[in-house]
Parts: C-alpha cells; structure tokens; sequence
C-alpha cells in the first residue's frame, strides 16, 4: 500500500474522533468578597485525573493545571490572613482520603510548591458531593459550617472543597 493511501485512510479514521473530541474551556469567575476585595479565579476545565490525586505523596501541594486566584485587597480564611495578590489554587493531602484547600503564590509550570509559602483555608472537604468530571472551581454563598460565608469551592473528580474567603 502506498504511503499517501495508507495517510488518507487515517484521516478518514479519525476525522470523526477530532470533530467530535468535547472542548476544554477556559473559565474566569470573579466575585466581590465581604471584606470588599475582588476575587478573580482562572482556570481551565481540565479532566478529573483520580489517579494524579491518589499518586499525590501525603503532606504536599496539589495542583491540576495550576488554576488561579487574584486578590485585590487583603481577605482572611478564618483567623488566616491571605494577602493581596496572585495565587495558585491547589490542595494540601493529609491523608488517603482528606484534603485541605490552600493557596501558594503564583507558581508557573514546572516550579514545584515551597511548602512554607502553602496557605492552608479553613476548609471542608467531602468525596461525597458526586463527580465532577471536569475541574470545577467557583466562589459561592457557603453552607453547613461556612453558612453565611464565602467559599472557594474545587470540585475534581470524586474530590470537593470549599474554603471560606471574606
């Protein structure tokens, strides 16, 4: 078979796998915290990668994408001072199944976390809330014990957190 029919059979193969491949978008949230700080969130909606969570050693950053948040003036996460600035929304593992929101400052692909920049939220989190298959980041009225707060919520696969922010 001849180079050129063997490329024209690909083509055919796989047209209908490209021009039906769903899209990924790239989202921007933005919203006015309590305090009055501007919250900005960027990020795109990567696929939920269960195994990258679960591979994650336990005590590090997290990050998929590296997802990020702009502050325009100080805010808190409980009595946890946030200042001003840019961020990459990541989680900390505790253990095989707890998790904790937190903050490092900006960090482009490829840096690894500083650990003593990492900070924590005062957070939730649940595996419960259903699956997300594609990352889902937002700030929301917060319920149960954030009632009446604001969260930063991160919904990745089986994985939910909401980490307050006034």
């Amino acid at each position: 078979m001849k180079p050129l029919s063997v490329l024209c059979i690909l083509v055919m193969l796989l047209a209908p796998t490209i021009g039906f491949a769903h899209p990924h978008f790239n989202k921007t949230v933005s919203a006015k915290l309590p305090s009055g700080a501007e919250a900005t969130i960027a990020y795109n909606t990567t696929p939920s990668n269960m195994t990258h969570a679960a591979d994650a050693p336990t005590g590090t950053f997290v990050t998929p994408r590296r997802p990020s948040l702009s502050l325009s003036a100080d805010a808190m996460s409980g009595s946890t001072a946030i200042p001003a600035g840019d961020y990459t929304i990541g989680v900390v593992k505790n253990g095989s199944d707890d998790w904790t929101m937190a903050l490092h400052p900006k960090m482009a692909r490829g840096d690894q976390a500083d650990m003593s920049k990492v900070i924590k939220l005062d957070s939730m989190y649940s595996s419960s809330d259903g699956t997300a298959e594609h990352m889902l980041i937002d700030i929301t009225p917060g319920h149960g014990k954030f009632e009446g707060k604001a969260v930063l919520t991160l919904h990745f696969g089986t994985m939910f957190l909401a980490g307050t922010l006034s």
